[in-house]
């Protein structure tokens, strides 16, 4: 997904919700392998309505039927979006930033939780989510091969006819700037507080790692 995407997802909840269309409750008479929990508990853990969350959760099946979604498919499904690149490597990122417990698998759950941070979230929550998909191995740090390494996927899965002008070193180049403004006390790792701090503080950072436009 892009921020294309992610606008066309709010575009879809909001003319369903302002419309008087009944949904039928999906996520309680499914038949899928995987039963989502139960429509109360979804609510209380997102920011979306119940009807909003059927709707949701009928797309969700539409795309994958067993109610849950493997990496190779995940793939499959997010290049679609960037057919101009190679989004293989970004989705892999992408993925282990959604599925939070580890297990292989992305369930409605699981895409909820993080769609509900990515739509309606605050900038605290987005940026607590955006540290989690830079930190690959999880270890609670950001280390600068990490962030090369998600700054290659997101060139990668925009296709080099997109940055005519950028050099094949450009995304080495701009994580140097990045780590060096955010690496306050120069140990050669982002903590949580250092990339929240750098983020809020420098707006070109923002934009420049497009936090929002391809976090999701």
């Amino acid at each position: 997904m892009n921020v294309r995407r992610v606008e066309s997802i709010s575009a879809q909840l909001e003319e369903a919700s302002s419309t008087g269309d009944s949904v039928e409750d999906e996520l309680e008479m499914a038949t899928v392998r995987h039963r989502p929990e139960a429509l109360e508990l979804l609510e209380a853990q997102s920011k979306f309505t119940k009807k909003e969350l059927q709707i949701l959760y009928r797309g969700f099946k539409n795309e994958c039927p067993s109610g849950v979604v493997n990496e190779e498919t995940f793939k499959e499904i997010y290049s679609q979006f960037f057919p101009q690149g190679d989004s293989t490597t970004y989705a892999h990122f992408l993925f282990n930033a959604f599925d939070t417990d580890h297990n292989g698998a992305v369930s409605f759950e699981d895409f909820i939780k993080g769609l509900s941070i990515l739509l309606r979230g605050t900038v605290q929550e987005k940026l607590n989510w955006a540290f989690n998909l830079y930190d690959i191995n999880k270890d609670g740090y950001i280390t600068k091969e990490e962030m090369l390494d998600i700054m290659k996927a997101i060139y990668d899965m925009m296709g080099k006819c997109t940055y005519p002008v950028l050099k094949e070193d450009a995304p080495r180049q701009h994580v140097e700037t990045f780590f060096q403004k955010m690496d306050k006390n120069k140990d050669g790792v982002v903590t949580i507080d250092e990339f929240i701090e750098s983020c809020q503080k420098d707006e070109n950072i923002m934009r420049s790692m497009q936090l929002f436009e391809n976090v999701i």
